[in-house]
């Protein structure tokens, strides 16, 4: 995941300046959490992904990693929303992001089982991902 990071803003400083990317991540025991947010005139494409990695005290859990990306709307100020149609069944993945000076909580819906399972939700809990500058 460090390697993606690194990557990705290796690409957008070469990449077209008119652009606007913000990451964010959040480590929360075992499970890390990254938003890349980027805004190119009116268009704002989100991609979101989780990792984790079961510890010593994580018996009988196993290791995930969930991964969604698309077109993001804008439905109020500060506030994102992802929309996925699921590939595999009829539903929709919705991930309601608040955006914050310092960072950004996630909410998914129930649906997002299809695109992340177990301890990969995209879902921040409460918690908040913190910009990275």
């Amino acid at each position: 995941m460090k390697k993606t990071l690194f990557l990705t803003i290796a690409m957008l400083v070469s990449a077209n300046v008119s652009a606007a990317t913000d990451h964010y991540v959040l480590r929360d025991g075992n499970r890390v959490s990254h938003l890349k947010i980027t805004k190119l005139n009116d268009e704002i494409t989100v991609s979101a992904d989780v990792e984790f990695e079961p510890g010593a005290n994580d018996t009988g859990k196993t290791a995930c990693s969930g991964e969604i990306s698309g077109e993001a709307k804008s439905t109020a100020e500060n506030e994102l929303l992802l929309k996925k149609h699921s590939e595999s069944e009829a539903t929709y993945c919705e991930l309601k992001i608040q955006l914050g000076p310092n960072g950004a909580k996630i909410e998914q819906s129930k649906d997002c089982d299809n695109f992340a399972v177990e301890n990969c939700h995209f879902s921040s809990g409460g918690k908040e991902l913190v910009k990275v500058k």
